[in-house]
């Protein structure tokens, strides 16, 4: 079936990377998975190796109606909607639920957002997406971005394995890598936090008291004499803090 390149569709082909994909997104006591974009069934396929039900959003009306022929006696539930506009309280999910896919990257960070931030969280969050965006969200101090900072605060980070492009039909411009995360029962930082921290990344390359001057419409002194409280460099840039430095200077702020 000819993808569409409007939804970023690329099939993943390599079993046994499909395999280890799905395996990465098993949990105890968790039989039912939500895999996002499952496109030919490639990863789906995968999933009922480590899941009992897998929940499967698919916004393609050709992929969504043709996926439950693949998947006869199997508990597949077929939901053709944009998982973005998904309302997660109207599925019969149980306590301990998992995300799975495959996603594009025009959508990768409101995906993560709407999981993470959703009443009812997933226990952990599997996601193969484009390499740069993997190791962005993985970063540590010095190479932090928004992203990054949003997806920490609130989950544990870890990569997993790369996925290269040869392994996609069509092939894609990049490599891949898989992402997980695991929501933590309290963030790390609060949405306070949350907003020096937008207002700190206004112009990323630009030191952080430049920025935090206009933003918070405060002189460079008071700035710098804050940054001297909390042992930040005055030369520190955005991408330089780590999550206990923002919280530290909102409060100090």
């Amino acid at each position: 079936m000819k993808n569409k390149k409007s939804l970023g569709q690329n099939w993943l082909k390599d079993r046994d990377i499909l395999i280890d994909i799905a395996d990465h997104a098993s949990v105890d006591d968790s039989d039912t998975v939500v895999e996002i974009g499952p496109g030919l069934g490639t990863l789906t396929s995968a999933l009922f190796k480590f899941f009992d039900k897998v929940i499967a959003v698919e916004l393609d009306d050709r992929l969504a109606e043709n996926l439950p022929k693949s998947f006869p006696g199997k508990n597949l539930q077929v939901i053709h909607q944009d998982v973005l506009s998904l309302d997660l309280e109207k599925l019969d999910l149980p306590k301990k639920y998992v995300v799975a896919g495959n996603i594009p990257y025009y959508i990768t960070s409101p995906i993560i957002q709407k999981f993470i931030h959703a009443a009812r969280r997933p226990e952990k969050i599997v996601l193969l997406m484009q390499k740069e965006v993997a190791e962005r969200l993985a970063a540590e101090p010095g190479d932090y971005s928004i992203l990054g900072l949003s997806a920490q605060i609130y989950a544990k980070v870890t990569l997993g394995p790369v996925v290269s492009r040869e392994f996609f039909t069509p092939p894609p411009k990049v490599d891949s890598q898989v992402v997980i995360l695991e929501p933590l029962d309290e963030p790390l930082a609060s949405e306070k936090t949350m907003s020096l921290i937008k207002l700190g990344f206004i112009a990323p390359r630009k030191k952080l008291a430049t920025n935090l001057t206009i933003g918070l419409k405060l002189s460079k002194e008071e700035i710098l004499q804050k940054f001297a409280e909390n042992n930040i460099s005055e030369n520190a840039r955005p991408a330089d803090l780590t999550i206990a430095d923002w919280v530290a200077l909102e409060k100090s702020l």
